[in-house]
């Protein structure tokens, strides 16, 4: 008897780890997980905003733990890691999201300091290969490592450079794992997300929330998008749904481009 579709995309009983889940994008991916039945466990620097997130999953009837740390720290993944397989059992699906520019835009190439070009290395690329190699240690066939991505990744990111290369670096990442990986049921994708409106784009990208919208018009499906399309992408790919997708960036920009 063929599956029930909608039970596919189901994950209860799996353990997952998200990072930068504090706000934005990675809220929304842990709420959006734990909606469908996982035990997430909540990570970034930000314990007061944590907790509020967790409180909110709690409210939903989610179950979810929150470990303050600096992801590119290696112990707090080791300790992720740990935390997952001892108090949870396993450690099913591992979302890289935590990530920014982390400096206002204002860097042309030519004044693009190489303090600046490591730190987005170092934020933005290195812990999602420290992660996956302390997950392939771990996670059991039918597992799923995501790196949230960004549509920077795959156009010129002028004056982000930095940011842009390192998307770039965590996409081809990515596609090694999938080969590499796959003999041990192991599945790699990432999620590029377009304009989706966050704190970050009014700290980083200098664009105020009441301008949010202006961002639209240069969308073919004319509105921005939100941290709950970006979760519904990661759930596809982390579910019995996606069971046959690996080594793919799945792009969620209202076709922008």
């Amino acid at each position: 008897m063929t599956p029930n579709l909608i039970d596919q995309f189901r994950i209860e009983g799996k353990v997952a780890v998200v990072t930068g889940a504090s706000r934005g994008i990675g809220e929304g991916i842990a709420i959006g997980l734990a909606d469908a039945g996982a035990s997430v466990i909540l990570t970034a620097r930000d314990e007061e905003r944590l907790n509020q997130v967790s409180e909110k999953i709690t409210q939903r009837g989610g179950t979810c733990s929150v470990v303050v740390g600096d992801i590119t720290d290696e112990e707090t993944i080791t300790g992720l890691v740990n935390h997952a397989t001892e108090d949870f059992g396993s450690l099913d699906i591992w979302v890289s999201n935590a990530g920014t520019s982390d400096h206002p835009g204002h860097f042309s190439f030519e004044e693009f300091p190489s303090w600046h070009w490591d730190q987005q290395i170092a934020l933005n690329l290195r812990p999602h290969f420290i992660a996956a190699k302390a997950c392939a240690e771990v996670m059991q066939p039918g597992s799923s490592i995501i790196g949230i991505s960004s549509i920077a990744s795959l156009r010129a990111a002028v004056r982000f450079a930095g940011y842009g290369a390192a998307k770039a670096g965590m996409n081809n990442l990515s596609r090694t794992l999938a080969i590499e990986l796959a003999p041990k049921g192991i599945r790699s994708n990432i999620v590029s997300p377009g304009q989706v409106p966050t704190e970050a784009t009014t700290r980083v990208g200098g664009v105020p929330p009441e301008k949010f919208s202006d961002l639209a018009a240069a969308i073919p499906l004319q509105r921005v998008g939100s941290p709950q399309d970006i979760a519904a992408a990661v759930l596809y790919l982390v579910s019995e749904a996606g069971s046959w997708v690996t080594g793919q960036n799945l792009i969620v920009d209202g076709g922008y481009t």
